[in-house]
């Protein structure tokens, strides 16, 4: 068989291995629109889903909701944000973690290794407990530039020591605990006892203080993010073969892997800076998609993406009501559900000894 007959009959018969994926995508969206529209009459304050599509449409022109102005308050300000941006940041995580796991070949990394994560915390401490920026600096303010400074070391450390993947992933590990470590010192030193519980409460992942603000800005990183690793999905599929393979192939791993790991960088610095740090949900939901609808780029991303948003719009849902009114951590119920998933994949995905 010749090479150009053959490229079809490959096409053809890896559409018959995974026939559904173009569906799940499909069916991955209507829920995702489920999801947020069910999630938002979930409260102490009774609305329903008529309410909450006549709150959207009479925001976007479409006439008065018909909701008294408290009702209506309820749906636009407090749970619409929050639900969406739950949506978000799940599907950005998940997509940081499908590229980052298939960008360094190694599947427990996800948005976390390069220790954005624990950057972000230490600039969300600098400017609540040690007052960086004099008030002019936000706790997400600060937790972004955090993120950029961490992520800044680690890219000079690993380059400084070769920039292979592995010291990529060694000088994340380094950077984490690094940041992780000024984090507990300016903690344990200089906050007070209402603080250092606030602090504690963001560090674990909280969406309760989201705004519109929070939303269209992660929303805006997320599409860009989407669309630079879309266009990218080739030479992520590419690097399944490992970085020589690739470099065969006509990538070129170091600028591709570069404007990846930036991206990806940048995405979980916006994300970790509006909700905190919610994990798990990059590490798990990438294998979860994979085992939907294989390892090809392009269909991976979308269904991990949706995938992310459902979950994490549960999970916020879960967490804001299993106790109420207390809340749960959003990043405690993701790995309190992480982890026996985690392992679940883990153990149907072995290889056979």
């Amino acid at each position: 068989m010749t090479a150009t007959a053959a490229r079809p009959a490959a096409k053809e018969g890896r559409a018959r291995r995974r026939p559904g994926a173009w569906t799940l995508g499909l069916l991955a969206l209507v829920l995702l629109l489920a999801s947020v529209s069910v999630a938002i009459t979930i409260g102490p304050a009774r609305v329903s889903v008529p309410d909450v599509w006549a709150v959207v449409a009479s925001r976007f022109g479409g006439g008065e909701s018909g909701l008294t102005p408290l009702r209506e308050g309820i749906v636009w300000e407090l749970r619409l944000p929050r639900t969406v941006l739950a949506a978000v940041c799940g599907a950005g995580l998940a997509v940081c973690g499908v590229v980052m796991q298939s960008l360094l070949r190694n599947p427990l990394a996800d948005p976390f290794v390069l220790g954005v994560s624990s950057g972000a915390s230490t600039g969300a401490v600098a400017v609540v407990v040690l007052g960086l920026g004099g008030g002019a600096l936000s706790i997400s303010t600060g937790a972004f530039l955090g993120a950029l400074v961490s992520f800044g070391l680690v890219l000079l450390l690993s380059h400084s020591l070769g920039g292979t993947t592995d010291r990529v992933v060694l000088s994340g590990v380094a950077g984490m605990q690094l940041f992780s470590a000024l984090t507990s010192f300016v903690v344990m030193f200089a906050a007070d006892a209402e603080q250092t519980r606030g602090i504690l409460f963001w560090l674990l992942g909280s969406l309760s203080g989201a705004t519109w603000t929070d939303v269209w800005a992660c929303l805006a990183v997320l599409v860009v993010a989407l669309v630079v690793c879309g266009a990218r999905a080739v030479q992520l599929d590419a690097f399944a073969f490992g970085a020589e393979s690739a470099a065969a192939l006509g990538v070129s791993v170091a600028r591709t892997r570069l404007i990846l790991l930036s991206v990806t960088a940048l995405l979980t610095a916006a994300l970790v800076s509006a909700a905190g740090a919610i994990g798990f949900v990059g590490l798990v939901l990438p294998h979860a998609a994979r085992a939907l609808v294989g390892t090809l780029h392009g269909r991976l991303l979308p269904v991990a993406a949706l995938s992310g948003a459902v979950f994490l719009v549960w999970v916020d849902t879960l967490a804001r009501t299993v106790l109420a009114p207390q809340e749960i951590p959003v990043g405690v119920v993701t790995s309190l559900i992480g982890v026996p998933a985690f392992v679940l994949i883990m153990y149907r995905t072995r290889r056979p000894s």
